[in-house]
Order: C-alpha cells, then structure tokens, then sequence
C-alpha cells in the first residue's frame, strides 16, 4: 500500500552558524520506497548527537543543509513500501530512524523510514515515552549484550548511571541478573536506586575505595563508560582481570596501560553507524523488539523530563538536553 505524496510541516536547519535556529516549513514528503514505511510522527527524542548536529560539532553525522533533523521517534505507520511484510498501516512504532546525512529526522510530521530500523511501540508506553527510548537502549544494548555478553551474577559498573544511556544500561544489566552499580552525582542517588542500581556518589567516594567495598579489591567484571574523558580512564584502572569496558564516549586520547596490565577486553560503541552505513539496520530493529519485550515486562522505564516541549519550542528543547536535562527529553509532534 502506498500514499500520494503529501505536504507536512517540519523543522529545517537551513545553517550550522552559531546562532541559527529552526525554520518553520510546508515540504514534500514523496510516498515511501521499496522496504520503507510512512510513519506519522507523534513524538521526537532528543539526545545530545541532536544539539550537536546542529551545532555543527558532529561532522561524522551532520547532513548536508537544508534538512530536518531529529533522531528517534514514535509515530504510527500510515503507508507501507514496497516488499515490507513486518508492518501493517495502523501499527505504533518507534525507531532511531533519521536526522543524520541523508536520512530525514523527526522534527516532522511524517517521515519515510527504512522499515529495518524500526519496531512495535511498547504497549505499556505511551508514545513520548518510547520516543525517549531508540537511541538509548540501543547504545546501552550493543555494549552490554552484544559486546560483553553480559550474564547472570556479574559485577557491572555503569559510570553515568543517571544519564539516558546510563539509566537504561543499568535496567538492562539488572533484567539479565548481573549485580548492578552506578555512579552519579549527590542529587542523583536516589534516582539510582529507582532503577535498581547500588548507588556510589562519585564526589565522595574515590575509585580505589568502591572497587574494595564492592567487589574486594578484585574489579568490576564490565564497566560501562557513558561519560568519556577522565572518566573512561579511570575506569581503565577498575577493571577486573579479563573483564570487559565498554564506552559509548571515547573520543579523547587515552593511556590503555591500565586495563592491559588486566588482560581486559575495550569496545567502543557507535550507535549511529548502521544508519550512516547501511549496515546492521535490521540488528537495530530487532534490538528494539528485545527492549519491547523488558518494558512490557516491566524491566525497562525511561525516565523522561517533566517540561514539555512542542516544534513550536524545540529550540528550548535542545537547550534543556545541553544544560543537562533530568531526564530524557521529548518534543511533542502532534499533542
């Protein structure tokens, strides 16, 4: 089944300078291609590689102008592609889908989207909530199982716990039975506990001093890195023998002694790159259908900011994300 083309309001980025904002716009949208749907757009997420984008900070992913960015969403298929058996029109999904070179983002009212990225919408979440999920989960997924294969009785350090990605990686961590820790900031101990991690307030406890309390002096079996600089390196030292550190923000130079000395196992993580490659797209999706499954499990929550925010206001949104929001932040699409 497919749709006439369509005009539909969005979002455009029409220069990285500083200062620009979003222009308003009425765009074509063509119906989808072989193996895409048409999903109407109800809600967008907003992760830090957004902000950035616009920012024009991230070359890896920046699209060339004008264009609507915007990565995950959630919406309801309206139209369906040529050879896509997996959906039917009327079937909620969401997806990291789009806003990264040459894939159209979610600061819209629709969007044409390779079916491969998406899946079915959590039906114990509304649709702001499993905005807030794709890119999250994903990056939490992809170093937790699919890198560290993490298992039962593990220790696992999640640095960042508080934050999108760590929030979900300590839920994924505790549904597959590893023994769960966090670190965070004072305000965000509480908030640590909620999602079933062992709090460690990293203004007040020091390295060496949580690995002895916790794991005797042995180290973490995985250590998950959401942060990067200072951070990764100190989870270099941390790491158990033959243990395993992930780290989704490894973008600095790094001293690797410490974790060799270990015999320990680094994988970088980058959720974007089946979207900017092509390759792996279908491994996203059914990624997602697994988080599908723990959140209607009642495994997986995503803890979402209180403020609202519209494309009338997405501006403010991306500045939230960029002060650091208390949760994951969402744009609502259509109210």
């Amino acid at each position: 089944m497919t749709a006439l083309n369509r005009q539909m309001r969005a979002l455009v980025l029409d220069s990285y300078e500083e200062g620009t904002v979003f222009r308003e716009a009425l765009i074509n949208l063509p119906s989808p291609s072989a193996g895409q749907v048409q999903v109407k757009i109800f809600a967008s997420g907003v992760n830090p590689i957004d902000y950035k984008i616009r920012q024009g900070i991230a070359p890896y992913a920046m699209p060339e102008l004008p264009a609507v960015l915007g990565t995950d969403l959630a919406g309801e298929i309206v139209a369906i592609g040529d050879g896509v058996t997996d959906f039917a029109v009327g079937d909620a999904v969401y997806g990291l889908t789009g806003g990264v070179r040459g894939l159209q983002g979610s600061l819209a009212e629709y969007a044409n989207v390779d079916a491969e990225l998406l899946a079915l919408k959590p039906k114990n979440l509304s649709m702001r909530e499993a905005a807030a999920l794709p890119l999250v989960a994903l990056t939490a997924w992809e170093g937790l199982v699919d890198k560290a294969n993490v298992k039962a009785g593990q220790k696992v350090l999640i640095q960042g716990g508080a934050g999108g990605v760590g929030h979900v990686a300590v839920q994924i961590a505790k549904a597959l039975g590893a023994d769960v820790y966090a670190t965070a900031s004072t305000g965000k101990q509480e908030l640590l506990k909620a999602v079933g991690a062992t709090p460690i307030d990293y203004h007040t406890v020091n390295p060496a001093d949580y690995v002895d309390a916790y794991t005797q002096g042995k180290g973490f079996d995985i250590v998950y890195d959401t942060v990067g600089g200072s951070v990764l390196d100190a989870s270099l030292g941390i790491i158990a023998h033959y243990g395993h550190i992930l780290s989704c923000a490894a973008f600095d130079s790094h001293d690797l002694v410490p974790s060799s000395l270990r015999s320990a196992t680094l994988s970088a993580i980058f959720v974007l790159h089946p979207q900017l490659s092509g390759e792996g797209r279908k491994h996203h999706g059914d990624i997602l259908r697994q988080i599908t499954a723990l959140v209607e499990a009642g495994q997986i929550k995503p803890l979402l900011d209180p403020l609202r925010f519209s494309l009338d206001t997405a501006m403010d949104a991306h500045n939230a994300v960029e002060l650091g929001s208390m949760g994951k932040v969402v744009i609502d699409v259509i109210a």
